[in-house]
């Protein structure tokens, strides 16, 4: 059987980001369970905001073109999605659209999405844990692009005391959530890697 390989973002490029953080904790313990992990930031993928006269007049930016195709040679994708007015970022959202209208003859419509499982994970200084964001994600995921988004979620409250300072989750509900995602992500994303 293959190694499985998963993808982690967050869908913040900010500079002290929780949600950095949070991607950068699931990476490791993804790697550390013997997945290939391949862990990028959306700042290093620049998009224009989506609009549908651009893509008429300049086609989809390079950058939605080389994330695809990315996101394409994975078997599970892991996104750490900040909240934003009990919403998704305007990052991570713009992020999707672009990649949803990627194709290549004989894929299916919003293709980078489909034929990989995903996990959506939340940290917030709050003690809702970015579960609102978590809940649109899913519908976006779900509904809007068709991908297959397993039930365990990882909401990190109160964010600015959830990790220590090597980075790690504290024991708590948080870090059993992310136990929880991850082997399950692990389990899913091997039944594509065979």
């Amino acid at each position: 059987m293959q190694t499985p390989k998963i993808l982690v973002f967050a869908g913040s490029i900010r500079s002290g980001s929780h949600n950095a953080r949070l991607a950068g904790y699931m990476a490791k313990q993804l790697a550390l369970a013997d997945t290939e992990v391949t862990h990028v930031s959306l700042a290093d993928y620049p998009m224009p905001i989506y609009d549908g006269d651009l893509e008429a007049e300049e086609g989809v930016p390079e950058n939605a073109k080389r994330l695809k195709k990315l996101m394409t040679k994975q078997h599970g994708v892991f996104i750490a999605s900040p909240e934003y007015n009990s919403s998704i970022t305007p990052l991570l959202k713009n992020t999707i659209d672009w990649i949803s209208r990627l194709s290549d003859d004989g894929e299916p419509p919003s293709a980078a999405f489909k034929n990989r499982v995903f996990a959506v994970g939340g940290a917030s200084p709050g003690r809702f844990g970015g579960m609102r964001s978590l809940i649109t994600l899913r519908t976006i995921l779900e509904i809007g692009v068709g991908a297959l988004v397993i039930p365990n979620m990882v909401s990190v409250p109160e964010a600015k005391s959830a990790f220590d300072e090597h980075g790690n989750l504290k024991e708590g509900p948080a870090r059993n959530a992310a136990a929880a995602a991850t082997a399950r992500l692990i389990e899913e994303a091997s039944l594509r890697a065979t």
